[in-house]
């Protein structure tokens, strides 16, 4: 059975990006996949420093480079920070990516957001898009960008707009579609 991994580039109470993350994982398990939803509060990190290498690489950056390279699909939920990718995930990447082999090479990429502007994460996504491409990901073509997050979903957690439901579904259509475990 083909398997997903789910995360979020926030992690505090009530985040949508959170929301989106739980929604795209239960689109994927009604797909047939195997999901694996990460928190990555539960991954401690310093910020990322090249004085830390090669005696002190966090457990946790090569806990999460593993669990990468033992799923088939790897689903980001970004949210957007000054036009930006959030701290959290930034620093993610970096630690993940030194990590030998790379991380990055088996699973199929999927990246979405929601923020508070009707851009809904766009800026941030396109750097998210071109970071993981640099290292190697393959990323799907859908950028799922959702705004404004005050009125993106309903009292269950799935997106209002139906725009946003069917790019949803194209995006876990692309998912599965060139996910190598399938």
């Amino acid at each position: 059975m083909p398997t997903a991994l789910t995360l979020s580039g926030s992690i505090r109470t009530g985040s949508y990006n959170r929301m989106l993350q739980a929604h795209v994982g239960q689109k994927l398990e009604a797909a047939g996949i195997a999901v694996t939803a990460l928190d990555l509060g539960d991954f401690d990190m310093p910020i990322f420093n090249e004085d830390l290498e090669p005696d002190n690489v966090p457990e946790a950056a090569v806990r999460l480079a593993e669990l990468w390279r033992s799923h088939d699909i790897v689903f980001i939920a970004s949210p957007e920070y000054n036009g930006g990718v959030s701290p959290l995930m930034v620093n993610t990447l970096a630690w993940v990516s030194r990590q030998r082999p790379s991380p990055f090479r088996h699973a199929i990429f999927g990246i979405g957001g929601v923020s508070s502007g009707k851009y809904g994460t766009i800026w941030a996504l396109s750097h998210l898009r071109e970071s993981l491409t640099k290292v190697g990901a393959l990323v799907v073509p859908t950028l799922l960008g959702i705004g404004p997050a005050s009125e993106a979903f309903d009292e269950a957690g799935a997106p209002v707009e139906p725009a946003i439901i069917r790019k949803v579904e194209q995006l876990i259509e692309e998912l599965t579609h060139f996910s190598r475990g399938r």
